[in-house]
């Protein structure tokens, strides 16, 4: 998740402080952020507002990658 990750930096915030505000551990901030795990909607929502992104950047790879596995090319 790049664009997660410079619109934070852009905004000179730590994934502490984003964590914080979203109310979720910094623990689990750091794997969303890193693809590791899929935030659900609205909490994807709510990374969106605080960071200025698209609320779908989270699942439009995720969609692709479904395609891509079932011989679907997007």
């Amino acid at each position: 998740m790049d664009q997660i990750r410079t619109q934070r930096k852009i905004r000179e915030l730590s994934q502490n402080e984003v964590a914080s505000q979203l109310g979720i551990s910094r623990q689990y901030y750091n794997s969303i952020e890193n693809g590791r795990r899929t935030p659900s909607v609205e909490l994807a929502k709510k990374i969106a507002v605080l960071l200025g992104a698209e609320w779908t950047i989270f699942f439009d790879s995720e969609v692709n990658n479904k395609a891509t596995n079932n011989g679907v090319k997007t």
